[in-house]
């Protein structure tokens, strides 16, 4: 039995061998018609890797959509074809779809985008080109509107005066616009008004009449990671008609060339301003080459302004101004300005804040305006219960710290900051009526009109008080700086 086992065993060997040859020999040949097939489609995938990629985007993110091309709109046609774009808009808008505007160009004017609207583009490719007469992109009282991957040409053509902007949304629970470019405006590239939502990873340029976003009494707003450019009075504006919580994150975006077209001192001309926006965070921005402000927070209380990046600034890099009580301004990189940092105006309520760790250099005297009664040319300014602490200014041309103007001085310190190169290195008050002022702690390097000189007004009225003295004001504390 065994014996017989073995055979029946050799014979069942026998038949797997051969069976695993055949299947050898037809894997052989299988292997060979894949790899010539591998071949010859490598050879052509050049041809087809733009195809491949539209059916790619096609199939991953467009299931489910309307096709405006295959609805009939029709790409480089040189008529207006606003009419059947909204009526593609309101159609899928009704069954809950999203439209997929294939790429080219589509004139287009008057478009009211409707609630739920979601309309999809090939970023970069998918243009809708403004026509004129009325308005552009226009959406109000709605639940929801989105807009992805689409680029709105304004072609500087001029809007009725309602639409004011590419797109104006008003009254929209979640407002979405997302890897789009605004260009060619002549008035504001987005303007979102009493809104909820976001705005993201959009390039806004060339916006002729205004700015690139204005934002308007809307509250928990998103704007991050967005390029802002080329713009006539203002990059980002989030503003509201009465003081009151708003919340909106300004984080992320790069902003620069942002002009003042309108004239004034500081009314336009401004990278990123908030104005009468309480709870605002502005975080991780790089601004450069604004006619006046990188960042500016008028009237703004419990606002952040924090780790950015402000360049060459035509006059105050930030500020925070006028009515505000309460700012946190730290962690920010600034180089070149006619002030770096100013916490101002306790004259009309603005009070309160912490200004530490930021980095200040080359701040220059000269401004886009004459203005006699006010120097330029410091490093930080503060005015009222504030503490100044661990900031390094260098070269700012005429004072490091400026603390208090007039009898506009209260319980401020100024402690273990670093300022090197400024013609004096702290600035004070001692105008009858101020209050109690501490400085202490402090490196200052190279001030060749004196470390701490009393003022009043632009009046220097003190020796350098750093060897000594009060100037006048028994609540003054000065102790422990180190002077070179």
């Amino acid at each position: 039995m065994r014996l017989n086992s073995r055979k029946n065993g050799a014979k069942a060997e026998g038949h797997l061998s051969e069976a695993s040859e055949r299947r050898i020999g037809r894997r052989s040949v299988l292997g060979g018609l894949l790899a010539g097939a591998a071949a010859t489609l490598g050879a052509a995938a050049p041809a087809r890797a733009e195809k491949s990629a539209r059916e790619l985007f096609s199939m991953a993110d467009l299931r489910g959509s309307s096709n405006a091309n295959e609805l009939g709109l029709r790409p480089g046609a040189v008529d207006d074809q606003s009419k059947l774009l909204q009526s593609i808009l309101d159609k899928a808008a009704s069954q809950n779809k999203p439209v997929f505007l294939p790429p080219g160009d589509y004139k287009v004017s008057n478009i009211l985008l409707p609630s739920n609207t979601k309309l999809i583009g090939v970023p970069g490719s998918s243009r809708l080109v403004y026509s004129g007469n009325g308005h552009f992109l226009m959406g109000e009282n709605a639940e929801h509107i989105e807009i992805t991957g689409i680029v709105a040409d304004g072609q500087n053509r001029g809007f009725n005066p309602y639409a004011e902007a590419l797109v104006r949304l008003v009254n929209i629970e979640h407002a979405v616009m997302d890897n789009c470019r605004f260009l060619g405006s002549s008035g504001t590239g987005i303007r979102l008004d009493r809104s909820a939502g976001r705005i993201e990873r959009c390039s806004i340029s060339g916006a002729a009449g205004e700015c690139a976003i204005m934002a308007y009494e809307n509250e928990g707003l998103i704007i991050v990671n967005n390029e802002v450019s080329d713009c006539a009075n203002g990059g980002i504006l989030v503003h509201r008609w009465q003081q009151a919580p708003d919340g909106t994150i300004v984080s992320g975006n790069r902003v620069s060339r942002i002009g003042a077209a309108n004239g004034g001192t500081g009314e336009w001309g401004n990278g990123i301003n908030v104005f009468r926006c309480g709870d605002v965070i502005i975080t991780g921005n790089h601004v450069s080459d604004c006619a006046f402000t990188a960042i500016r927070s008028n009237a703004g209380s419990n606002v952040q302004i924090s780790s950015n990046t402000c360049l060459n600034s035509g006059e105050t890099a930030i500020y925070s101004e006028f009515e505000f009580n309460g700012a946190v301004i730290n962690s920010n990189v600034i180089d070149g300005g006619a002030r770096g940092i100013s916490i101002t105006n306790f004259m009309q309520g603005g009070r309160m804040a912490v200004c530490s760790g930021n980095l200040i250099r080359n701040i220059r005297t000269t401004a886009p305006y004459e203005d006699d009664e006010h120097p330029f040319g410091e490093g930080i300014s503060a005015e009222a219960d504030t503490v100044v602490t661990g900031n390094v200014i260098e070269s700012a041309s005429r004072y490091g710290l400026m603390l208090g103007w007039g009898p506009y001085l209260r319980d401020v310190v100024a402690t273990s900051n670093i300022i090197r190169g400024s013609d004096i290195g702290v600035y004070v008050s001692v105008v009858e009526g101020v209050g109690p002022v501490r400085i202490s702690g402090n490196t200052i390097s190279g001030a060749k009109g004196g470390a701490i000189i009393g003022h009043r007004w632009q009046e220097k009225t003190t020796g350098d008080l750093a060897n000594g003295g009060d100037g006048g004001n028994a609540r003054m504390m000065i102790s422990d700086n180190l002077v070179s």
